[in-house]
This record gives structure tokens, C-alpha cells and sequence, in this order.
């Protein structure tokens, strides 16, 4: 599953790039190093951002196995420029319907970036019971926490962010969604299952002279609203009009909060 068009994918790819938490990709790296090779599987791979994250720290030859459901996404990731200690394997694939059989065979590590916060419960617990039942570690990142700060203030803000925050929980193809609570619920989870867990923000932040990315930010967040319709469309028009101005004006700055985490079984070599 991913959902999301290859546009929007790379205009935030340098964001993601920037956000990643250093000591969580620090204790992937670490956990891997002894490794003469790695196999990994990227769950929702997208158009392969966490592939060009990762690989170049890992100094082993490794084996990505990309999963998505959308055959589009799959193709760009797999054309992409890699070393030649890098190979990469396509796997369309419904992760709500067929999870079980990506994570079956030799598996080094399983990797997801902004895909937990778009899961429901039931199925983040299955993803974790089935990890643990087969002892690999996963490194997750960007996972929406529900924190936004907008620059400069508007008075409907927080009724903005609230209705992104309720939005978030609704159905993303997987139930309704855990939202803000995804990162949390995993991380306590994986713990419960007797693994190690290093976390920290990975937060967007995101500057006045970032103004392609922010206009799309606001337009996704001003839908969002006027589907939870907690806000007038008047209301939520005119916030992204002001917001929009902002933007034009080089004042606007927004801040997005996000958590990775790395949860490895105990005594992991």
C-alpha cells in the first residue's frame, strides 16, 4: 500500500532525507556491520526512499526486496541509480491482505518509512507479533506524531491541526488508521515482545524558502478539514488564503513531527 502519487513522493523525499533521526540510523548501521550480506524487505517502498537512505551506510552487499501495491511506484524505485553491491527485487503486493508472505525466507531487516500512522491496530499488532515470531529487527521512520507548528500564528490553527489530527485516524485502507498513536503503540509493543528499542523525532522543518512543498502540506491539511467538517468551508477557506499569502511572502514555516525507531530482538549480534 502506499496511496500516494509519485509527485508528492519526491517533492518530500529531500525532507525525509533531512529528518531521519541520526541515532536511530546509527544503531541500524551498527546492528548490521558485522554482516557479510543483507537481505531486506521495505514494506509500502514508495518510489525507494528508504532504499537510497540506507544503503549507502551499509557497507555489505544487500538484497532489497521492494513491496508495494501500486505497480507504478515499484517501477520508478526499481530504475533508479544504485552501486553494484545494491540488487532490488519488485513485489507488487496488498500488505492488508498478504503481509505474511514478505516476511517469510531469510530476512535481515524490514524497513517502512511514513507508513505505521496510516495502519490500524489489529494490523500494526500483527506486524509486530509476525516480526517477532521470526526474530527481525525493523527500522521504522517518519512516523506522523500529531505535533504541527505553524509560523506565523492563525487563529484557526489549532482547529486546523485538531481536524488533521482526527483525519489522520480515519481509514487509509487498513482500518481506522492508529494516526498520531502509531509510533507509541510500536514502540511499546515491540518492547512487550522482548525487543530493544532506540527512538527519537525525525520532525520536518520546513522554511520560508521551501514554498513547493508547503503549499502542498496546506492544501492536504485544508481537504482534510473540510472532510472532518469540524470548521466551515468559509472558515477553512480563509485560513489557507491567509496561509497561502504567507507563503508567498516568505514568512510561513512549519514544523511537522515525526518519530523512527529501530527494534531489534535481545541479544542480536
Amino acid at each position: 500500500m502506499s496511496g500516494f502519487s509519485a509527485d508528492w513522493l519526491m517533492l518530500r523525499e529531500p525532507h525525509d532525507a533531512r529528518a531521519r533521526n541520526p541515532a536511530v540510523l546509527d544503531a541500524v548501521t551498527a546492528s548490521l556491520q558485522a554482516y557479510p550480506s543483507i537481505r531486506i524487505v521495505d514494506l509500502a517502498c514508495g518510489t525507494g526512499s528508504t532504499l537510497r537512505a540506507l544503503s549507502p551506510r551499509l557497507a555489505a552487499p544487500q538484497n532489497w526486496c521492494l513491496v508495494d501495491n501500486d505497480l507504478g511506484l515499484l517501477a520508478r524505485a526499481t530504475a533508479m541509480t544504485r552501486s553494484a553491491d545494491v540488487t532490488v527485487a519488485a513485489v507488487p503486493l496488498d500488505l492488508n491482505r498478504d503481509l505474511e508472505a514478505v516476511l517469510d525466507g531469510p530476512v535481515d531487516l524490514i524497513t517502512a518509512s511514513a507508513l505505521l500512522d496510516l495502519v490500524s491496530e489489529p494490523w500494526l499488532e500483527r506486524l509486530a507479533v509476525e516480526i517477532a515470531a521470526r526474530s527481525i529487527p525493523i527500522y521504522a521512520a517518519l512516523s506522523y506524531d500529531g505535533r504541527i507548528e505553524l509560523g506565523p500564528t492563525d487563529p484557526s490553527d489549532a482547529a486546523i491541526v485538531a481536524a488533521v489530527n482526527t483525519h489522520q485516524r480515519t481509514d487509509k485502507g487498513f482500518g481506522p488508521a492508529l494516526g498520531p498513536a502509531a509510533a507509541s503503540f510500536a514502540t511499546t509493543r515491540f518492547k512487550l515482545l522482548g525487543y530493544s528499542v532506540v527512538h527519537g523525532v525525525s520532525d520536518w522543518v520546513i522554511g520560508p524558502d521551501d514554498r513547493d512543498i508547503q503549499i502542498e502540506i496546506l492544501a492536504g491539511w485544508a481537504s482534510a478539514a473540510r472532510e472532518i467538517g469540524d470548521l466551515s468551508l468559509a472558515d477553512t477557506a480563509g485560513w489557507l488564503t491567509r496561509r497561502r499569502e504567507a507563503v508567498a511572502a516568505g514568512r510561513s514555516s512549519i514544523r511537522v513531527g515525526h518519530i523512527d525507531f529501530f527494534a531489534a530482538p535481545m541479544g542480536m549480534r
